[in-house]
């Protein structure tokens, strides 16, 4: 085995076995949040002042180690089918989701001092989603892209059909509206922060209808805005449930053994 290999298995498709493995990724999680509670830290400005040197030495230690892991990625990548190419591979893992978070991670700390992007490090939380190697988290991220692609179709319909109403109250109660209140109902663009408070049922009062047309219209749409957003929660629903129950017919009729279908 290569060292390249090795070190592939180590940062990326390790076993679940491996203990080398389990304690770089607990190791880069942990300073993963030990970095954005740091980030967090540094803006209470007496802790910063009464720290700084401490706060200092803390993002060059975990900037080294974020870009020494980025490094090392980028060159075992290749050992991945996707990545193989020794050129172009390394360029699409780069531009890929992940990697472009590694960057974001370590990219803040190389670029002018007086552009504070530290915040950027917040999106290695999303390297969290590492710990997706363990069986059963993997299992469930695996159902959750299943679902969505069975139901994509579904919601776009209702995504549409969300917009198209939004457009339609905002428009209604711009016109009953605006001759009452010119201010809050400006425009049909303000009018659409109503619309999307009042379709999510959040409503956090800042504009609401004064004239009677207008109220007996938000009460509608606030009806329909439930009604609107539990339509969704049903249709992932019954699609998680068709998928596990897929799932477990498929297990029941397989082999125990070598996993193959059994027939009828």
């Amino acid at each position: 085995m290569s060292i390249k290999h090795r070190v592939f298995e180590i940062l990326e498709a390790s076993q679940e076995d491996d203990r080398l493995s389990r304690v770089v990724d607990l190791s880069i999680l942990g300073l993963i949040a030990l970095s954005v509670i740091a980030v967090l830290l540094e803006t209470v400005r007496p802790v910063y002042q009464e720290f700084a040197s401490a706060f200092r030495t803390f993002e060059v230690f975990s900037v080294s180690v974020f870009s020494i892991e980025y490094v090392l990625r980028v060159w075992s990548c290749t050992e991945n089918p996707r990545y193989e190419h020794p050129l172009y591979g390394r360029l699409r893992f780069i531009v890929s989701p992940m990697g472009l978070i590694d960057l974001l991670a370590i990219a803040p700390f190389y670029v002018a001092s007086y552009m504070d992007l530290r915040i950027l490090r917040a999106l290695r939380l999303f390297r969290l989603f590492r710990i997706a190697k363990v069986t059963r988290y993997s299992s469930v991220l695996n159902t959750f892209g299943r679902v969505l692609r069975a139901k994509k179709e579904e919601l776009v319909i209702m995504l549409s059909f969300t917009v198209m109403l939004l457009l339609i109250s905002s428009a209604v109660m711009y016109l009953v509206e605006n001759p009452a209140q010119p201010e809050k109902f400006s425009s049909i663009p303000t009018a659409m922060w109503w619309g999307i408070t009042t379709l999510t049922t959040v409503g956090y009062g800042d504009a609401y209808p004064v004239t009677p047309l207008g109220k007996i219209l938000a009460s509608v749409i606030a009806v329909m805005g439930i009604g609107l957003f539990a339509l969704p929660a049903g249709i992932l629903g019954s699609a998680f449930m068709e998928d596990l129950q897929h799932r477990k017919k498929h297990r029941s009729s397989s082999c125990p053994h070598c996993g193959k279908e059994l027939e009828a």
